[in-house]
């Protein structure tokens, strides 16, 4: 397994794994588009092939620029279980630390538990304090066949650091 920074030839990949996934899908331009423009504050795992299997997207934010908000975060089914998620987390926790970045933010289902745990193990090795908050509603999102999407919480984390094994 490898990582890096995703290419525009990616997008199909990332869009095929985000349906697979159950995760909420966008367009495959959208997933093409991204792969060009946030490349930078993006990371793919590849197999061996070169096939990305698990993709995380973010953006440093407009509005605050020393605000990391961390997207969409998808392992391929098959590929479960191997930490994935949190090796890509860190090797983008890694780049935006770099780059003057002071706090990560994401947002969570009150069910989604491997993210809340993710987050939380990732906030712990930073030696960053947590927060968590109610952002949308199920109100903020359309109904789509008569289901309504959950309430997405804001988790917000920092300041970040190094991991704790890096700052010695």
């Amino acid at each position: 397994m490898r990582l890096a920074h995703p290419e525009p030839e990616d997008g199909p990949h990332l869009w095929s794994l985000a349906r697979a996934t159950g995760m909420d899908l966008n367009s495959p331009y959208a997933y093409t588009l991204w792969c060009r423009d946030f490349a930078a504050t993006s990371v793919v795992a590849r197999d061996d092939t070169g096939r990305p299997i698990a993709y995380l997207t973010g953006y440093v934010r407009p509005d605050s620029p020393d605000t990391y908000f961390l997207w969409q975060v998808a392992v391929d089914p098959a590929h479960r279980g191997r930490r994935l998620a949190r090796y890509m987390l860190d090797f983008i926790g890694d780049r935006i630390v770099e780059r003057g970045i002071e706090h990560l933010e994401a947002t969570v289902t009150p069910d989604n538990t491997a993210s809340r745990a993710l987050f939380a193990s990732f906030a712990r090795d930073r030696g960053a304090r947590i927060t968590w908050s109610a952002l949308f509603s199920e109100e903020h999102f359309p109904k789509e066949d008569g289901e309504s999407h959950e309430p997405e919480d804001l988790v917000r984390i920092g300041p970040l650091g190094l991991p704790d094994d890096e700052q010695a």
